[in-house]
């Protein structure tokens, strides 16, 4: 029998470990070294301003409400309009600040609806959180105009939309370079596979000067700007503020390094992969979730397909050795958010019908075709 998993990330080993092999006869596994050279190559292919490189993007989603928080003199209480269709750390970081999350419902691309996100904000909104679920812009351009139009900051959550490239205007772009900060994950299983990492990119210098501090214990200089290259250590720093330990490291730098090389190939293959899903579920009851006209290169973290019986689906695809998963559960139906529930009904109908496909590097086109297979078998045995 077969054994087709969800998720399976794909390491060029010989060349990771060439990277790490240089952090080690350098005596540089920390921060600095490898994580500069990351954060110089992250901001050459995304063509955004800034870059800093973190342990996670949970950790990057944090310092970006709370550097924005703090900066704009945000009260506790005050909202953020966010998306329950998404990873729990998305709302997370909103609790963090003793801020309120509001939620809104999503579309047909499973991202924020712009209609329900503007009857949504009040006096006491700050911001809008935008997850682009399985690499998809969805109505991101809308999103950008309504906080222009209501001079809200925007957290754009890109955890799955590396290499996502998206069409404002008559202008083609990588996701970020209109948001107030964006942030991405390079955690295991993503398109950019580490051992987990991530990157927080703001628009402002400050903030990313400020950014560095914080993830770093509050220290105004991290170890490695005070070691020159002759090696002489200078000891002293100030702490400016409370900070975290959110920063990145050279090993984790090393893997993010060598799979930058190969991001644009590897996603290329994963929109053949979701091309042949595509056309295999044609003309049958399967409905999968479309990408928006102004997503004209999206990097297909995930394909995702709408049944009416997913929980026995998949219960029937595992005996096919076919392991997909979800994407995500409802947020408001965790105890945690239970008082939000009833406020997303699209959100909540489609978190209960949803199934992420297997989608990664290592799948071969007869495995594809056979969970296409497989789907439409059971689909007509269940339904």
């Amino acid at each position: 029998m077969k054994n087709i998993n969800l998720f399976v990330p794909k390491f060029r080993t010989e060349e990771v470990l060439e990277e790490i092999r240089c952090c080690l006869d350098k005596g540089w596994t920390g921060l600095g070294f490898k994580t500069v050279e990351i954060e110089n190559e992250w901001k050459k292919y995304t063509g955004l301003p800034n870059a800093h490189f973190l342990n996670s993007a949970t950790s990057g989603l944090h310092l970006a409400v709370k550097i924005l928080k703090d900066v704009n003199k945000w009260s506790d209480g005050d909202e953020i309009i966010t998306t329950p269709l998404t990873f729990v750390s998305t709302n997370h970081a909103i609790i963090y600040e003793n801020m309120n999350p509001v939620f809104a419902d999503v579309d047909e691309y499973l991202c924020l609806d712009p209609k329900d996100v503007e009857q949504k904000i009040t006096k006491k909104t700050k911001a809008i959180i935008f997850v682009g679920v399985g690499g998809n812009t969805g109505r991101l351009n809308d999103i950008i105009d309504l906080c222009e139009k209501y001079n809200l900051k925007l957290i754009l959550d890109a955890a799955h939309m590396s290499g996502t490239f998206i069409k404002t205007g008559n202008k083609v772009e990588h996701v970020g370079n209109k948001s107030d900060v964006t942030v991405f994950s390079f955690q295991a299983v993503k398109n950019l596979p580490t051992s987990d990492s991530g990157m927080i990119c703001f628009k402002n210098d400050d903030y990313d000067s400020l950014s560095r501090k914080l993830s770093w214990l509050g220290i105004d200089k991290d170890t490695y700007q005070r070691t020159n290259d002759k090696g002489t250590y200078k000891w002293e720093y100030e702490i400016v503020d409370i900070g975290f330990k959110y920063h990145g490291n050279s090993i984790a730098a090393s893997m993010g390094l060598v799979g930058l090389k190969y991001l644009e190939e590897d996603n290329s293959r994963r929109r053949e992969i979701c091309n042949m899903y595509e056309e295999g579920f044609k003309n049958t009851n399967i409905k999968f979730v479309p990408i928006h006209t102004d997503c004209v290169k999206p990097s297909r973290h995930l394909f995702q397909i709408v049944v009416n019986n997913r929980d026995k689906m998949m219960e029937l695809l595992n005996e096919y050795g076919i392991y997909p998963g979800v994407h995500y559960r409802d947020n408001t139906l965790y105890n945690v958010y239970k008082n939000h529930y009833g406020t997303c009904p699209n959100s909540h109908k489609i978190s209960e019908k949803i199934i992420s496909l297997p989608l990664h590097m290592s799948l071969t086109d007869d495995d594809i075709n056979y969970v296409i297979k497989k789907v439409i078998e059971i689909d007509k045995k269940i339904n």
